[in-house]
């Protein structure tokens, strides 16, 4: 009887645990428990709780300001840069969550508490979410199997780079999420409607985020309207969809974040008339086109989108023709040497190569290594319509990446996709047993190269040895503001400080000052009077610091720009600092023993 019993359920224990296995759900779980416990237990061990990019700390300002009474259409950071403040480019719709954590703790933990747990909170949560929507995308390319290569390697890439550890507030966590899920939603090739949909409302808040991600919408756009063109009838109800909850998606972004006095103005650094009119003609004419032109043939479907295409680009001339180049070349050449030149996220290619070449694997392997395969599938007629996406939405981040370096972690994530599909292929190879020694290496080499962290890891090891590897390196604002720093320029009455453009952001979280210059192009004339002061005579210096209405000037001296201005004018103001020949425009200020900066009051 018990033998009986034991037959007849074995199988079914058998089937639930596959289910189980194969569970979006519980695999969601399985792996982001651990995910989120090691982001966790390294928050803990943080220094800080706000993240050590400037964005971050900027990201905190601008809640706190906003939790201060700002108004949500008011976006200006009054206490930045020349007189009347800075019109920031950031969205409210990532203050919003922020603010709404921090409301929600507040009356539980305090207000110190309730800030340091909603920064904690609000990245590490998003990492559940991107989870569970790569692990989709690899069921949906590749089974259970390709899910599961999705949801480890995406584990690894979460736990490895520093966009969700807690304190990480700036945006670019969401923007990868909604990169994912783009990607997701693009290899369901049933042609669902719901896929559409999801994909239009994921690209709209990708642009209303942040412009930096414009290219990639760009090419998802491409990718829709070109499936729907070569398939047409079947890809028709999707694209409608995706076309039409592209433009209501961005107008309801439009219209409930952009201060109304700024709807005409034309910027291709935010959501403005800009983007947010391309995205709407852009939208609608490609949904229109698939309701009424799927069943004219593929000559007439691409003559339908060689409309469109003149119609957008029409209203790009029209609207923003400034938008069609690089919105950062206008800046000061002063500016492009001394600072854009100098900005990690900003740097190309050629630049990594010659500063950084130990990083060349981390940034731009992994984006290579699944552009090829991709590649190489298409070559051999394997899956084609499903790799050309990937390619796609792969090799379009990896060419922004050589232009600016930020877009490589938008392509190594969604390189994770092609090398899952190549590693379930290659583990299935390498388990047929009669290839051997050869198969099983092959699939190996494959599982390691298709991780960042190896790259990043192999690369500093080759260039420092392992000494390398110690996590203890000081960025170069905390060179500079110790807490001794901090303390003595918060003991100082309130007004406005002008130092090293690194530290301002800092100088605005922990005190009542405003700053002259912090890393924002919006603050061009502020960082550029900031630098021009450095490089001038202490003549010059007085006549532009007049102007300032009695300023404090913080000097330090371990700051990467001030020792390029130094060096660039070796008779300029802060050269003459440098060498402690203190000019008599400027009165020395007291500062705690040790402190790494000088401060001085200027005298009118």
């Amino acid at each position: 009887m018990l033998d009986r019993i034991a037959t007849h359920q074995e199988p079914q224990a058998v089937n639930a645990s596959n289910r189980r296995w194969s569970s979006l759900a519980w695999m969601t779980l399985l792996y982001g428990m651990p995910v989120v416990l090691v982001l966790v237990a390294r928050f803990l061990q943080a220094t800080d709780y706000v993240g050590r990019d400037n964005d971050d700390v900027m990201r905190l300002v601008e809640v706190r300001d906003l939790l201060g009474g700002q108004g949500w259409f008011d976006l200006v950071q009054l206490r930045l840069g020349l007189e009347g403040g800075t019109q920031m480019h950031w969205s409210r719709l990532i203050d919003l969550p922020i603010a709404g954590l921090i409301s929600l703790f507040r009356p539980i933990v305090g207000p110190d508490r309730a800030e340091m747990l909603a920064l904690a909170v609000w990245p590490i949560f998003l990492a559940v979410p991107l989870l569970m929507v790569m692990g989709l995308a690899g069921r949906r390319i590749a089974g259970t199997a390709g899910m599961h290569f999705c949801f480890g390697l995406t584990a690894i890439f979460v736990v490895t780079s520093n966009r969700f550890l807690g304190g990480a507030i700036d945006h670019h966590n969401v923007q990868l999420l909604l990169a994912a899920i783009m990607a997701a939603m693009l290899v369901d090739l049933s042609g669902r409607a719901t896929s559409g949909v999801i994909t239009g409302v994921a690209a709209a808040l990708a642009i209303a985020i942040g412009a930096e991600t414009t290219p990639l919408v760009a090419m998802v756009c491409a990718i829709v309207a070109l499936q729907w063109a070569l398939v047409g009838r079947d890809a028709a109800r999707a694209t409608i969809a995706f076309g039409l909850s592209l433009a209501v998606t961005l107008s309801a972004a439009f219209f409930l974040t952009v201060p109304p006095h700024l709807y005409r103005v034309a910027t291709c650094d935010n959501l403005s008339i800009a983007f947010y009119s391309l995205a709407l003609v852009g939208g609608t004419v490609l949904a229109a086109s698939a309701a009424f032109v799927s069943d004219r043939g593929t000559p007439m479907r691409f003559a339908a989108l060689g409309v469109s295409g003149s119609l957008v680009l029409a209203v790009a001339l029209v609207v923003a023709p400034q938008c069609l180049g690089n919105p950062l070349a206008s800046l000061d050449p002063l500016l492009i040497e001394l600072w854009l030149n100098n900005v990690a996220e900003a740097q190309s290619f050629s630049t990594v190569l010659a500063l950084q070449p130990e990083n060349l694997g981390a940034y731009y392997f992994c984006g290579a290594f699944g552009s090829l395969v991709c590649a190489w599938r298409i070559w051999r007629g394997d899956r084609v319509r499903l790799h050309l996406i990937l390619i796609g939405l792969v090799a379009a981040n990896l060419a922004i990446a050589l232009v600016q370096v930020r877009a490589m972690a938008f392509s190594n994530l969604l390189a994770i996709l092609p090398l899952s599909v190549l590693l379930v292929d290659l583990r299935a190879w390498s388990q047929g047993g009669t290839r051997g020694a050869a198969a099983s290496l092959a699939y190996v080499l494959a599982l390691v190269a298709a991780v960042p962290a190896v790259w990043a890891i192999g690369g500093t090891v080759a260039s420092d040895g392992l000494g390398g590897l110690k996590t203890d390196a000081v960025s170069n604002a905390e060179s500079c503001l110790t807490g001794s720093a901090l303390s003595d320029i918060a003991a100082l009455a309130p007004s406005t400080i002008v130092g090293p453009s690194d530290i301002g952001a800092s100088i605005l979280r922990h005190t009542k000052h405003r700053v002259l210059s912090a890393p924002y192009h919006r603050n061009a004339d502020g960082i550029l009077l900031e630098l021009t002061i450095g490089l001038a005579t202490p003549v010059e210096a007085k006549a532009m610091l007049s102007r300032l209405n009695n300023p404090v000037l913080v000097f330090c001296a371990n700051d990467v720009q001030i020792g390029m201005i130094t060096r660039r004018e070796p008779q300029g103001f802060y050269a003459q600092l440098a060498a402690n020949r203190v000019p008599d425009i400027l009165t020395p200020l007291p500062v705690s023993a040790g402190s790494s900066i000088q401060l001085y009051a200027f005298k009118p």
